[in-house]
């Protein structure tokens, strides 16, 4: 081996090295409820768009098996997050999905849509957590103990699992729905308010995915 390999050996371990770090460090809470056999993270993605769905993840990941690179899924490449859903499905005790319709988060307001979908995310799981490590929140009618983390998706290797799961449903469903509602760039914005979706909806009006209570302003 030259010297040039070598240096390129060395910094790709330092480089593993850095991030088993951090997954060390974001691996707080999971190591606080080791006690809990299953620990699930529960977050939820779109509650600011002017169109589609609330869409909340829930994940337990394997204590024995860590999954490198979790993190924020905002902070996270479209690319990276579509890598990392397939690691996570395919490692995870357990994954499940909840979905909020436009129709329902008109009818129930959007804070309440959001607990509905994360309930739906829970009861998709093909375990019963023993807690839940939730991105900031307390969701009702729920009798599992739950810990809100503020910022949990950026502390929480379980959290931010759930982050990206959610994040890369919905925005597949965005692009799917740029397929047969074109006009207002779902694909790109995923039907939050860019100045080419806002252009959109007051050239064709609104479609069947806007949120009537968010639109207001614009229609």
């Amino acid at each position: 081996m030259n010297k040039r390999e070598e240096e390129k050996l060395r910094k790709q371990e330092e480089k593993l090295l850095k991030e088993l770090e951090r997954t060390e460090s974001m691996s707080v809470y999971e190591k606080e409820y080791d006690m809990c056999r299953y620990i699930c993270g529960i977050d939820e993605v779109g509650r600011g768009p002017l169109a589609g769905p609330v869409v909340a993840g829930a994940v337990i990941l394997p204590k024995d098996n860590p999954i490198l690179y979790l993190n924020d899924s905002k902070k996270l490449s479209a690319k990276k997050r579509e890598l990392l859903y397939d690691e996570i499905m395919e490692k995870a005790v357990a994954a499940g999905i909840g979905i909020a319709g436009p129709q329902r988060i008109d009818e129930i307001n959007i804070l309440q849509a959001t607990y509905e979908a994360m309930r739906m995310a829970i009861a998709d799981l093909k375990v019963r957590p023993d807690i839940l490590l939730n991105d900031a929140v307390t969701i009702p009618e729920v009798d599992i103990p739950q810990v809100p983390i503020i910022k949990g998706d950026a502390k929480s290797v379980s959290i931010a699992a759930a982050s990206i799961i959610a994040k890369v449903t919905r925005d597949r469903l965005m692009v799917e729905y740029e397929q047969v509602l074109p006009g207002y760039d779902f694909a790109n914005n995923k039907g939050y308010g860019t100045k080419a979706h806002i252009a959109g909806l007051k050239e064709l009006g609104p479609s069947p995915i806007h949120r009537a209570t968010f639109i207001r302003n614009f229609v």
